[in-house]
């Protein structure tokens, strides 16, 4: 009987002491947590102190910045409202005009002469003539443009347009080129197979309706008709057409920005004979003969 009383009177006492651990344990957990806590707190209070003295900061610095542009404003309205005028004697006071104004003016007679020059340069004024006795020939050498005897292969009607007509062309390449050309109200879709044509080959491909064209046909042109300019006989797909005077080499592609061909195509006509004329001079393949207009004459090309 003494031994199960020991051995109850201890089993309690271990009970006891294990309520107590655990209860130590979770007063140590509980007060871990609330360091944690409070730990957190305090360094968001020191963060967002931080944040108040840098706000200060940037405000006080944005003042200055206001206060110096509002300094700055001043001084240069001050600048510009003590800036010297011009009186005259009568008025009791000295003429104070200064030496720029006079530059100013100086350069404006300079570049208005400029612009009268090559005014003239373009007018043609026999004063400005080259060595060839043509007037703007260092302005605009045709010999740029690639202009190019070529046959074409096969046309049809734009799907997308009634006025064009789309085909390719052998321009004396490896392959034909794409050609996209505005004569379906002028030309006869039957007459467009297998005719021998001169046309423009480095202008910078451009979209007609979708399609891109890699050349263009030069035509008689009238404010009623178009025809196309016929090569002469014998002359091939891939021949040069040249203007005597002009012997330099084309230009790989036009600039659009120069306007190289907008320029000279004012000077391009059919001459009363119906033989194509730059500034008189016929475009001609060598050895060969002229271009011509089948039945056209004293108009223009386009």
């Amino acid at each position: 009987m003494m031994l199960i009383k020991s051995w109850s009177t201890s089993s309690s006492k271990c009970c006891c002491l294990r309520r107590k651990l655990v209860g130590e344990c979770r007063a140590r957990t509980r007060c871990m947590l609330l360091l944690k806590e409070k730990a957190l707190l305090q360094a968001s209070v020191r963060e967002e102190k931080k944040l108040l003295v840098e706000n200060a900061k940037l405000k006080n610095d944005i003042e200055d910045l206001k206060r110096l542009l509002l300094e700055k404003q001043k001084s240069r309205a001050a600048v510009q409202a003590a800036a010297p005028v011009e009186r005259t004697p009568s008025q009791g006071a000295p003429s104070v005009a200064t030496a720029p104004p006079q530059k100013d003016g100086e350069g404006r007679r300079r570049r208005a002469a400029r612009r009268g020059v090559k005014e003239e340069r373009r007018a043609g004024a026999p004063g400005l003539a080259g060595p060839l006795g043509l007037a703007g020939d260092i302005e605009v050498d045709v010999s740029r443009l690639d202009v190019r005897v070529g046959r074409i292969l096969m046309a049809t009607r734009h799907p997308d347009a009634d006025s064009l007509y789309v085909g390719e062309v052998d321009v004396g390449e490896e392959t034909p080129r794409t050609l996209v050309s505005g004569l379906a109200k002028h030309v006869a879709l039957e007459e467009m197979q297998g005719r021998m044509a001169v046309l423009l080959c480095n202008l910078r491909p451009s979209r007609m309706r979708g399609v891109l064209s890699q050349a263009m046909l030069l035509c008689a042109a009238s404010p009623e008709k178009l025809e196309i300019l016929g090569p002469p006989a014998g002359a091939a797909p891939g021949d040069r057409v040249t203007i005597p005077g002009f012997s330099g080499e084309p230009d790989r592609e036009l600039n659009p920005k120069k306007r190289l061909w907008e320029r000279t195509q004012t000077e391009l006509r059919v001459d009363d004979r119906g033989v194509a004329t730059y500034r008189g001079r016929a475009l001609e393949v060598r050895g060969r003969g002229a271009c011509r207009a089948q039945t056209m004459s004293s108009c223009a090309i386009k």
